[in-house]
Parts: structure tokens; sequence; C-alpha cells
């Protein structure tokens, strides 16, 4: 939907992530869209090297989350989440649910 804007798919997807979760590192990102790991760790990358993106290591992952110093960052935000409503509603609430320890045995879902 904001290929056209933002040059790629690949760029697209993670930048919706990240904004759906706050943060994320490129494993996870391509196994959420079922896409190749390089294309996510090159867009990542260049959304760091161009100030978009702020990352940092925890152990041996690299977090990325949006650099707060970005001067377009409020406008950014207000796009990607008018495309994350385009987005099917399996991949929303996907994207939206960001569960990280696994659930307590006996919990109903």
């Amino acid at each position: 939907m904001l290929e056209p804007i933002l040059g790629s798919k690949s760029r697209e997807r993670v930048l919706v992530f990240l904004h759906a979760r706050n943060e994320g590192y490129a494993r996870e990102i391509a196994r959420f869209f079922d896409t190749d790991l390089v294309q996510v760790q090159k867009q990542l990358d260049r959304l760091e090297l161009g100030g978009i993106l702020a990352g940092r290591t925890a152990g041996r992952t690299r977090l990325y989350t949006f650099n707060p110093r970005y001067p377009f960052l409020d406008e950014l935000a207000a796009l990607l989440e008018k495309a994350l409503q385009f987005y099917p509603r399996d991949q929303r609430d996907g994207l939206v649910m960001n569960r990280r320890r696994p659930r307590r045995r006996g919990k109903p879902p």
C-alpha cells in the first residue's frame, strides 16, 4: 500500500511492524511477514543509517525502535497508523498483540 511512497514492500513491512510493536528485530519481522531475512536486514540498516530508526544491542540481538529525534516522526507515525487500518484483520491483530512470554498453564485462551 505504501510501497510507491516508501520505495519497497520490505521497507513498508519493517516500518509498520515497528510502529505497531514499538520495537523489534530482523528475524522477528521476517518471520511475521514470512519474507526474506536479508531484505529485512537491508531495510533496517538503511533506515538506521537515514536516522529514522535507532538500534541497540541486547545480547547478540540488534533491537530497533523509531528514533525520537527524527524530525518527521509524528507525520510518519500518522501515515503508518492509517496504513495499518487497511491491513487484513488477522495480520493487524497479530501485529498489535505482542506476546513475548508463554501463557500460564491452564489459562483459558
